[in-house]
């Protein structure tokens, strides 16, 4: 969630991390209902069918905005803006759920012995990939900014749903789990409203399938292919019913100076972006995991800094999630757990051993 230059930020838009193949030719009632909308600085796409989809996305899009009002970096009366602006300093009373993501944040942050973090928003700013500010910061720059990097240095009041980040000049950023904590929230919503079947995609990358097509086949989603920027490109299909799916890779916001390829997924360990093979990620959790969307944001960006083999042991041990993985060789990887059938497999790549 972070202020980017429109033309680098449409054009990311444009290259979705994944794309939607939606059948069209429905009866009045389960005709497809689309709506995209700009918020938290990317592209929101609602699609639903039923009586009352209209409603849907539009009181969706409603408490999307709230979302974004609460957590966004770039606007100062945010929840995160006011927690950032008192690190250091004192506690910030905010939202309950902005308790709820931060908390969330923390727990994979442990689980993943920092993998994920948070507070990486220092070096975030420093290097400001997409942005008219992006370059590469020297060693000495990285190292101060390392110094702030750190979630144990978050301090939670629940009782009083106040936060403080301990060190002055410390940041966070929620724009690696607020997506899926929002795409969560939609779904709440199209249950009110009786939804039968629909997609949730917010950004491209935080993905949730409402029952099934009107044709009552799985809705088919692409996986984008991460070296090609027309999103025509993919991978390959698989199909989605009632699951939560998010990707990251490393081709959603980089620049490359003196011929080396600098993106935006930074190892919180290090301080430069992550660079261990893996190129893409992609996670798929049950929807009878609870918050799975949030769930799902956040795990592929731990899997993507944790690297191919300790990424994928961590999402065995997880009920109900299952991860594919691709390399910068173009082999995929899939956890023990992946069972979608992946289909329409472009040629360049191939399943690993």
């Amino acid at each position: 969630m972070r202020v980017i230059q429109v033309t680098k930020r449409i054009s990311i838009m444009m290259t979705c991390i994944l794309f939607i193949l939606i059948l069209s030719g429905c009866s009045k009632n389960q005709e497809v209902i689309s709506k995209t909308t700009l918020k938290m600085d990317t592209v929101f796409q609602l699609k639903a069918y039923g009586q009352k989809a209209n409603e849907a996305i539009e009181v969706s899009f409603a408490r999307l905005d709230e979302i974004e009002q609460m957590a966004s970096t770039t606007i100062d009366s945010s929840d995160i803006s006011k927690i950032n602006q008192a690190a250091g300093k004192e506690y910030v009373k905010v939202h309950p759920e902005i308790i709820k993501m931060i908390e969330t944040a923390v727990k994979y942050s442990k689980l993943s012995n920092g993998a994920f973090d948070i507070t990486v928003e220092p070096l975030v700013n420093l290097w400001g990939i997409g942005t008219d500010n992006e370059r590469v910061p020297t060693d000495a720059e990285i190292k101060s900014k390392l110094l702030l990097v750190g979630y144990n240095d978050i301090s939670i009041n629940e009782e009083e749903n106040s936060v403080k980040l301990l060190k002055e000049g410390m940041e966070i950023d929620l724009g690696g789990i607020a997506k899926g904590f929002a795409a969560d929230e939609v779904v709440k919503i199209y249950k009110e409203y009786d939804i039968k079947g629909g997609i949730i995609s917010l950004g491209g990358s935080s993905i949730y399938t409402v029952g099934q097509k009107p044709d009552g086949t799985p809705w088919n989603v692409g996986i984008k292919h991460p070296r090609k920027d027309n999103d025509q490109n993919y991978v390959g299909v698989i199909n989605l019913s009632e699951q939560a799916l998010s990707t990251s890779g490393d081709y959603e916001r980089y620049f490359v100076k003196d011929g080396k390829r600098y993106h935006h997924i930074l190892d919180p360990a290090t301080g430069y972006p992550t660079d261990n093979g893996v190129i893409s990620v992609t996670i798929v959790v049950d929807s009878s995991i609870p918050d799975c969307n949030m769930i799902a944001d956040a795990l592929t960006k731990t899997v993507f800094v944790s690297g191919l083999d300790s990424g994928l042991k961590f999402i065995d041990n997880i009920q109900g999630v299952s991860c594919m993985a691709i390399t910068s060789d173009y082999k995929i990887y899939k956890s023990s757990s992946w069972n979608i059938k992946i289909d329409k497999l472009d040629s360049e790549f191939k399943m690993a051993d």
